[in-house]
């Protein structure tokens, strides 16, 4: 009887992970996410991964490889809707002209601002 265990991760994952794992001489299961909704949808939630992991990145090594990480996977997800280097380099002009950027370094601790969404979590107790 085997005493190996099965860990399900019903994720998407790199090109190379099934073979990494039959180097080690261990067993996986993967199938192809053929449906293009399934796949974008996929890709949307490696970028929350992704993003995570870059966010605990402590070293320039850690950021550069994080980072790469999660270029690859929104480059992937560039191609599967079909937006152009142009469509993305108009997207971002206009997002720092509206927005600007973070030259000026502002930490914003608290605003009067009613009815702003903001898409951040909240910290602290709201007053």
């Amino acid at each position: 009887m085997s005493t190996t265990s099965r860990t399900y991760y019903n994720k998407l994952v790199r090109d190379h992970i099934p073979d990494k794992i039959k180097t080690k001489g261990e067993h996986c299961e993967v199938r192809p996410a053929t449906d293009v909704q399934e796949f974008q949808q996929e890709l949307m939630k490696k970028i929350k991964e992704e993003a995570a992991s870059l966010s605990t990145a402590r070293t320039k090594e850690e950021f550069l490889s994080e980072y790469a990480d999660l270029i690859v996977v929104l480059q992937t997800l560039i191609e599967q809707l079909g937006i152009t280097s142009e469509e993305l380099e108009v997207a971002r002009e206009e997002n720092l002209r509206k927005k600007g950027g973070y030259k000026h370094r502002h930490f914003l601790v608290w605003s009067e601002d009613c009815g702003y969404t903001s898409n951040e979590s909240v910290q602290g107790i709201s007053r």
